[in-house]
C-alpha cells in the first residue's frame, strides 16, 4: 500500500473515530427506540485502524518497528 492510500485511510479512521466518539457520547432519547448502532464499538475499532495506518505509515517512511 502506497503512502497517500495510508494517509487516506488515517485520515478517514480517524474522522470515524471522532463521529463515533460523538455519537456514543450522546445521551440516549428513549422516545426514538433504542440506538441501533454500537457507536462504542465503532470508534474503539476505527481508533485501532487509525494506529495501524500510523505504524504503517512509518514504516514505509523508513523507520523499522518490531522485531530486527
Amino acid at each position: 500500500m502506497s503512502l497517500p492510500i495510508t494517509l487516506g485511510l488515517l485520515v478517514a479512521f480517524a474522522a470515524l473515530a471522532l463521529f463515533a466518539g460523538w455519537r456514543g457520547a450522546r445521551p440516549p432519547d428513549l422516545s426514538k427506540g433504542p440506538r441501533m448502532a454500537p457507536w462504542r464499538l465503532i470508534m474503539l475499532t476505527a481508533a485501532m485502524g487509525a494506529v495501524l495506518m500510523v505504524v504503517h505509515a512509518v514504516n514505509l517512511l523508513g523507520v523499522q518497528t518490531g522485531r530486527f
